[in-house]
Formats: C-alpha cells, sequence, structure tokens
C-alpha cells in the first residue's frame, strides 16, 4: 500500500521516478509469476479437458453406459474435484497465511505434475477404468486448492498497489491464453497419440514449480505465526461472512457460474451432439470448443490489460454476469459449430469482465494478514461453481437432456444476477477501484 510520502501515479504515470515500475512486467519477480501461472494453466486445463473426454469415452465403450448416464459420470467426476477443495479449503487458506506462498505454491504444482504423469503412464499401458480417473481427479482437486489461495496472494506482495488492475488483467490473460491454448493442443495431440497431452502437461508443471520457486522468498505477516491455526481460520471466515461487499462478490460467482455452467457438457456435445462435415465434432472439436471462452476471454483481458475499466464497476460487473447467462442459453440452443463456438467465446468475453472486475475489488478489499484465507474462500466459490456446476449439469442433462440442462442453468444465471443486484445493492453501487481501497486501509 502506499504510504503518505509515496509517489502519486498520475495520467500516464509521468510523475514516477524513473526507477519506479510503469507495467507489473517490469518487475522481475511478477515476470517469473506471469510465466508460471501461464504454464501452470496450459497444463492443467489441457489435461483436465482430456480427462473428461476419456472418462466419457470409458464409461460408454467399457461400461456400455447410455448417453445420460455417462453424462452423469462427468457430473461424479466434478464432484470427485471438488470435494477436497470443499474440507481442504479452510487447511489451504490458512497455509497460504502462514508459510511462504511461493513454496505452498510449488509444492502443490508438484503434486499436479505427478497426476498428469500418472495419467500419461496409465494411457500408454492401457489401464484406463473409471476408479483410477476419480482418484485422480479426486487428486488433482487436492492440489489446486492448495495452489489457489497461494497464487492469489503472491502478486499482490510483488507489485504496488497502483499496478494491481493492470496486474490482475495480465493475471487473467495468463489464465485465459493457457486455457486457449491447452484444450486446443491438447485435444489435437489425444487425437494422434493419447498419452502426449499428459506427458506434455506433466513437463510444464515441473517448469512451474522451478519459477515460482525462483521468486523472491515472501515470509508470512508475523502476527500470523502467534495466532492459534483455529482462531485464524474462524477469523478468516467470519471476515467474509461480515464484509456485506466480501460475502456479495463471492457468492455471485457461486450461484450464477454454478447454474451457468455449460463446459462441463462440452463432451456430450462433441461426441453426440453437434456435428460438421456429416460427422461428430469428436475430441478435436471438443479441444476448440473448450478453447473458445478462453479465446473471447484473451481478448477482453488484452483490452483491459490496456485500459482497465475505471467506472461504474459494480453495475458493469452484474451485467457481464448476465450477458454470460444470455450466451449460456445461446449455446445450448445452436446446432451449428459455428455459431456455438461463438456463444461461448461470448460468455468467455463476458465472464472475462465479471472476473476482472470482482477479483480487482477483493485483492484491494482485503488486508495481506488475511488475503490467503479470503483468496481461498473466493477460490471455493470458484471451484464449487465449476466442479459442483459440473455435477449440476451432469445431473440436470440425465433429466432434461443436455440442450434442457445447459438452457436452463443460463436462465438460472440471469434470475440470479437480477436477485443479488437487489439483495446487494453494494455490489451494484460501487463505482471505482479507489472506493474499495479506502476500505482496506481502513482494515489494516
Amino acid at each position: 500500500m502506499l504510504g503518505k510520502g509515496a509517489p502519486r501515479c498520475h495520467s500516464g504515470d509521468v510523475n514516477l521516478p524513473a526507477d519506479e515500475p510503469r507495467s507489473p512486467l517490469d518487475i522481475p519477480d511478477y515476470r517469473r509469476f506471469w510465466l508460471a501461472r501461464f504454464l501452470s494453466v496450459f497444463a492443467t486445463t489441457g489435461m483436465v479437458v482430456v480427462l473428461g473426454y476419456q472418462l466419457y469415452d470409458v464409461a460408454r465403450s467399457q461400461y456400455g453406459m447410455s448417453i445420460g448416464m455417462a453424462a452423469f459420470q462427468l457430473g461424479v467426476l466434478g464432484l470427485a474435484q471438488f470435494l477436497p477443495v470443499l474440507l481442504l479449503t479452510p487447511v489451504a487458506g490458512l497455509v497460504a497465511d502462514r508459510f511462504d506462498r511461493r513454496l505452498v505454491a510449488g509444492l502443490a504444482n508438484g503434486v499436479d505434475m505427478l497426476v498428469a504423469l500418472v495419467l500419461a503412464a496409465a494411457t500408454m499401458a492401457g489401464h484406463l477404468n473409471l476408479p483410477l480417473l476419480f482418484a485422480l481427479g479426486a487428486l488433482h482437486g487436492t492440489a489446486r486448492v492448495f495452489i489457489g489461495p497461494a497464487m492469489a496472494s503472491i502478486a499482490p506482495n510483488i507489485v504496488p498497489v497502483r499496478l494491481m488492475p493492470r496486474a490482475i488483467a495480465i493475471n487473467s490473460m495468463a489464465w485465459q491464453a493457457g486455457s486457449v491454448g491447452g484444450p486446443a493442443i491438447a485435444g489435437l495431440l489425444f487425437a494422434q497419440v493419447p498419452a502426449l497431452p499428459y506427458a506434455i502437461s506433466g513437463l510444464l508443471l515441473g517448469i512451474a514449480t522451478l519459477l515460482v520457486l525462483r521468486i523472491r522468498p515472501l515470509p508470512p505477516p508475523a502476527e500470523n505465526k502467534r495466532a492459534h491455526p483455529l482462531s485464524q481460520i474462524v477469523g478468516g471466515l467470519s471476515f467474509v461472512w461480515h464484509d456485506r461487499f466480501l460475502f456479495g462478490c463471492v457468492t455471485l460467482d457461486l450461484f450464477a457460474v454454478l447454474l451457468g455452467g455449460a463446459t462441463a457438457l462440452l463432451p456430450v456435445y462433441a461426441r453426440d451432439i453437434l456435428m460438421i462435415g456429416g460427422h461428430h465434432v469428436g475430441a478435436n472439436g471438443l479441444g476448440i470448443m473448450r478453447a473458445a471462452p478462453g479465446a473471447g476471454a484473451v481478448i477482453v483481458a488484452v483490452l483491459l490489460a490496456r485500459k482497465p475499466i475505471e467506472s461504474g464497476v459494480g453495475a458493469k460487473m452484474l451485467i457481464a454476469v448476465a450477458i454470460y447467462g444470455g450466451a449460456t442459453i445461446g449455446f445450448g440452443l445452436s446446432r451449428d459449430y459455428l455459431l456455438s463456438l461463438l456463444m461461448l467465446a461470448s460468455l468467455g468475453a463476458a465472464d472475462m469482465v465479471s472476473v476482472f472486475i470482482r477479483n480487482t475489488l477483493v485483492q484491494l478489499h482485503t488486508p495481506d494478514a488475511v488475503r490467503g484465507r479470503v483468496s481461498a474462500i473466493s477460490g471455493l466459490a470458484i471451484s464449487a461453481s465449476n466442479e459442483l456446476g459440473e455435477m449440476q449439469s451432469g445431473v440436470a442433462a440425465a433429466l432434461l437432456g443436455a440442450t434442457g440442462a445447459v438452457v436452463f442453468g443460463g436462465v438460472g444465471a440471469i434470475i440470479i444476477t437480477v436477485a443479488w443486484a437487489v439483495w446487494f445493492p453494494e455490489l451494484r453501487l460501487v463505482r471505482t477501484f479507489a472506493d474499495k481501497t479506502l476500505h482496506q486501509k481502513e482494515a489494516t
């Protein structure tokens, strides 16, 4: 946080001293952080897409399940990845606040690397089965729950407050670029050599681990070492629960994306619904479909990195979530492959706006001493909206069919947005990021 005597940021940063960074990318530790984040996301998103396709294919071919029952297995996979997040989130947040965050992130990345290598070996040996895939999905979920709060808490420790909105936009570029390239390339590689995307994911996760460990040491705040662990866990939960702004941000993402997530059913659309040239789009089409939301998000992230949103941030966040729901409905109803890609890119672009605003407000609003625990709770909401959203989509697909499940979710996301605009006026009325920065100064 800038002190009273710190230089102020003016238009174009022209009044900053020559040695002050103009961009987060001017900071070597941030460049390591960004590259590690990109490689990790590239590796894991590609790995998870292939894992979902393999699980659905194994359920259909080896176990003889119907489309509906095989789709339900995708929901079970989402649940298997979410349960570690649900159970370990308080511990992960505590660990991120009590230990060097780069060491926590590095160790968790190493566990994810082992998951990728085991999947590569099992695929090469032809020993895939549903219990193994569920178990490795759960171990992946365990690794991600520790990576999330540790990585989210590193950037505010290495980037000045005045550069945080731009840093979060660039962070999102790493996430979305990885989300675009990872699934698309993994799908193409899987079609040629099924084990290859897993092997590459393992290599990239190893590099990401080394990059994180090269960031300068980040000792935790002294008060976090003195406090009792249980009181810290309770304190983190209480901080979010009693702060209506934070609580509204976290729960908006939880419920809107929980209902609006169409990505869980992409394997169904790729294998059995969408066609091109008289054939179902298959694994290659799945990779491109999975990358489409990230492609839309990358375009928006580049624009936000150049010119971050500065006014009306709360209202724009809510509008973006509503557009996300509308694009989800459009994807669910589409039977044209190119139109489906456009709808997926649109929902990714809208989600990027919402994520950028929400993450910036949460990071600037949260004191460093509780940042790991708040990030863990926020990560729980994101994971719940993704993994539990997959479970919800699988169950809904079994009851309503894939199209009915996706449309139902999109409508639900719009309803949630309207309800939160009424129930949490703090979200709708916040105008600038500076409004919440002032609250952080008071909290510290």
